[in-house]
């Protein structure tokens, strides 16, 4: 195979990604959008989480449900030499159903309140061990990879074809 034709195949295949990475969001910003408030970006563990999120839809949408989550992900990024890899996988996750299935009609503007429960990180017990899993990140740091906690506060509508969905960061207070 020549070199020019493996440059023109490279940029198609380019092409063809940032296009279905676009094609995508015009898909999701065509049917509607979620925008999430929280007043403040730092909880106590085990603490209420309060905010709120606008929902606007412009089509027609049939859901499954409407919800609210607190989602806990572990990253890490390994280096090796001048190269990074980073991973992440849940580790918790805690869901409240604001509203269940229904069909949205099209125009439709509503502002919803929430208060969910943020994690208890100082309690393993109630967690299922992420404390421990905290513990382990610490001795991970000595092993040349860095490890971290991430929380979010997600609203998404679990509808039919994509989702609507908002997230901000959070964080917890050391200690609670």
């Amino acid at each position: 195979m020549s070199s020019s034709l493996i440059v023109v195949i490279v940029i198609a295949v380019l092409v063809a990604v940032v296009a279905a990475i676009a094609g995508y969001y015009l898909v999701r910003h065509s049917r509607g959008s979620i925008k999430l408030t929280l007043p403040g970006g730092a909880y106590d563990p085990g603490g209420t989480i309060e905010g709120s999120f606008i929902m606007t839809t412009k089509k027609p949408l049939e859901s499954k449900r409407l919800l609210v989550a607190v989602i806990g992900r572990e990253v890490t990024e390994e280096r090796e030499g001048n190269t990074t890899r980073t991973r992440s996988r849940e580790i918790y996750r805690i869901e409240r159903v604001i509203e269940d299935a229904r069909t949205y009609p099209a125009g439709e503007t509503k502002e919803y309140s929430f208060q969910i429960k943020a994690p208890d990180i100082n309690d393993s017990g109630s967690m299922g061990g992420i404390l421990g899993e905290a513990v382990e990140l610490g001795l991970e740091l000595l092993s040349g990879r860095d490890e971290r906690l991430e929380w979010r506060v997600e609203a998404r509508l679990d509808a039919s074809g994509v989702d609507l969905s908002d997230s901000t960061r959070i964080y917890l207070n050391a200690g609670g």
